[in-house]
């Protein structure tokens, strides 16, 4: 009898959640899709072929610091509200529960630090790349590995940021996913190449637009369809989704109070604080106060977009409570969820999906348009010069870091081939960077905040920090692929698939009937005994949320140990390469020491023709 109930329930189950839902993208839809990726490819043919046509790699890079603080910062809320925040969160939220909102509380220290602490170190050297920094700091040996990690956390989160839009589109339309994707980042990195910084703000401020607009649309017909923002509420309760103040400190759970906070205060401390995408678009507007007033704009709007994102989820599981469709076989993927959603709340409004696709689209563009902007800078600044040496030629520098630009967004768009067969976005998306976001966080935390970090401890320490993170992400990946290791998702249910449905008369009295049937451990235990699992070491345990603070303390930890073990041959540090918050405590030697010069004669000599004041070559000339 058990057989053929569970033989029922895999067979019938799948042919509900067809009846539920069968929507396509209209005529509409694809009109607005394309006019937004039309918008997006002019911006780029207007700053690349009119005006000044970005002619010069600091015009190309830093918008030649003379950009606005309130399109940087819509900019920069655009470039870091992808399609993990618009698809990947909601969906966590679904199964999972609401414990990523805690991301928002975090936000105000993370914006803190970076003010504080980050910033005016940046802002007072004027770096066109932030590694710059850790070779004035240290040595052009920091500097380059801390690139590698740098392009290397971009590679493996690109990927994902590409895939995520064209998921959402396959699912709206039924394409191929393999042939949309070359497509759209096609634009992408057509309007990235033509127009350089200027075109990836503009683009972006156009993109938020839309997927703001379509956000918040969209939330509205959400809760409606609901039945308003206190069912939403009562079903979360219900339903467990609202259990965000777990203070258990057990590092093993998935994610309670104390994982979230840390967990994302670090990993966006690694990106707000001293990612190049970031910094470079700080310091492309004119004064330091008007740096920080685009870091509190980017935390405040990252804190209302989180916040949509974790409601929709929300909303979504209000929708579903009692339908689930990973369950009834509707959706297959985690990231497919909040496209059937929409395609099932908003498709008798015309073009209203389309224009939220859209707005995924965009939120993955801006993102990709802004990595693919700071890695070419990055690329040229720390390995094309270590080859060519100085180029006093500006339109020729224009051209290696548009050629630049192409092969990473082709490199990239290959990689998404691989991506959409490593399982759930969200933790994918964080745990990786837990390989690069970790170390490059802690070299430049030793370099701001420790006169005593030497170049050996904190390039050694960083190596270490590196190592030791992909150690326990690769073995967690294995056990996971061996089912050893499993996310358990909140409790769905399915018994209310079939009110106000469509579904047939017959297909309805049966899944009414097996839907009774309570599914849990006391189930499958009246037919056998579970053999008891092996229990990896706890590291591999760990919540994905730790693998980038594990990774800062241990290079943190690592550095400074091997530091005071072998000892400085280093020349003192000067203040301006040390944070504000700790010149009180720096020796009255610090105030009089000069900034350490560079090791490569090539680099002094390039920054000689391009960045020395008008009144110091003057001096050298006389």
């Amino acid at each position: 009898m058990t057989s053929t109930l569970m033989e029922s329930v895999t067979t019938l189950l799948p042919q509900a959640g067809e009846a539920i839902s069968q929507v396509s993208f209209s005529w509409y839809d694809y009109i607005l899709f394309c006019v937004m990726l039309s918008l997006s490819a002019f911006i780029g043919i207007y700053f690349g072929c009119f005006g000044t046509k970005q002619s010069s790699a600091n015009e190309y890079l830093m918008g030649d610091k003379k950009m606005k603080v309130f399109p940087i910062s819509v900019s920069l809320i655009a470039s870091h509200v992808s399609g993990i925040t618009l698809l990947a969160i909601p969906a966590d939220i679904y199964r999972y529960g609401a414990s990523f909102w805690l991301i928002v509380p975090a936000l105000v220290v993370i914006s803190a630090c970076t003010i504080f602490v980050y910033l005016p170190v940046f802002h007072k050297l004027q770096v066109t790349s932030t590694y710059e920094y850790l070779e004035r700091r240290f040595d052009s040996t920091n500097r380059v590995f801390a690139s590698f990690l740098f392009t290397l956390g971009l590679f493996l989160y690109l990927p994902i940021i590409i895939y995520l839009p064209a998921l959402a589109f396959s699912t709206a339309t039924g394409l191929n996913i393999h042939y949309i994707t070359p497509v759209v980042c096609g634009v992408c990195i057509f309007y990235t190449t033509l127009g350089g910084l200027k075109a990836v703000v503009w683009t972006d401020t156009l993109q938020f637009t839309i997927t703001t607009g379509a956000l918040f649309v969209v939330t509205v017909i959400g809760i409606r369809s609901a039945g308003g923002v206190g069912a939403i509420w009562n079903k979360a309760l219900e339903g467990d989704r609202l259990d965000i103040f777990d203070f258990d400190p057990d590092p093993t759970k998935r994610d309670t109070f104390w994982i979230v906070i840390v967990g994302t205060s670090v990993y966006w401390l690694s990106m707000a604080g001293i990612h190049q995408s970031c910094v470079q678009k700080y310091l492309s507007v004119p004064t330091l106060n008007q740096s920080r007033l685009t870091v509190v704009y980017f935390a405040v709007g990252l804190m209302i977009v989180t916040s949509c994102s974790v409601f929709i989820g929300l909303t979504m599981y209000a929708r579903y409570a009692d339908c689930d469709p990973f369950t009834t076989g509707a959706v297959k993927k985690n990231d497919q969820l909040l496209p059937y959603f929409i395609m099932d709340v908003a498709s008798h409004i015309p073009g209203l999906s389309g224009l939220f696709i859209a707005g995924i689209f965009c939120a993955a563009l801006s993102t990709s348009s802004a990595f693919l902007n700071c890695v070419a800078g990055t690329l040229y600044e720390d390995f094309v010069l270590k080859v060519t040496g100085p180029i006093d030629d500006d339109k020729r520098a224009a051209y290696i870091l548009k050629f630049l630009v192409c092969i990473v967004g082709v490199l990239c768009t290959l990689l998404v081939f691989i991506v959409e067969r490593l399982g759930g976005i969200l933790p994918l998306a964080v745990s990786l960077s837990g390989v690069t976001a970790g170390p490059l966080l802690g070299m430049f935390t030793l370099g701001i905040l420790f006169p005593k970090a030497t170049s050996k401890g904190v390039l050694y320490g960083s190596i270490i920090g590196m190592l030791f993170s992909s150690w326990i992400i690769l073995m967690t990946q294995y056990y996971k692929a061996q089912g050893i290791l499993v996310d358990v998702a909140r409790p769905t249910s399915v018994q209310g698939c079939l009110v106000n449905r469509t579904t047939p008369a017959p297909l309805m009295t049966t899944i009414t009937s097996i839907t009774n049937i309570t599914y849990s451990h006391e189930f499958g235990q009246e037919d056998f005994e579970e053999p008891e699992k092996y229990t990896p070491f706890i590291l591999f345990r760990i919540s994905f949320y730790y693998y980038t603070p594990v990774a800062f303390l241990v290079t943190i930890v690592a550095g400074l140990l091997i530091s005071y073990t072998l000892g400085s041959d280093d020349p003192p540090v000067h203040r301006d390469l040390l944070s504000p918050v700790i010149h009180f405590m720096l020796s009255d030697d610090h105030q009089e020491q000069k900034t350490k010069e560079y090791y490569s004669v090539d680099k002094a000599l390039h920054l000689v023709t391009t960045n020395m004041e008008k009144d110091d070559c003057d001096k050298i000339k006389t």
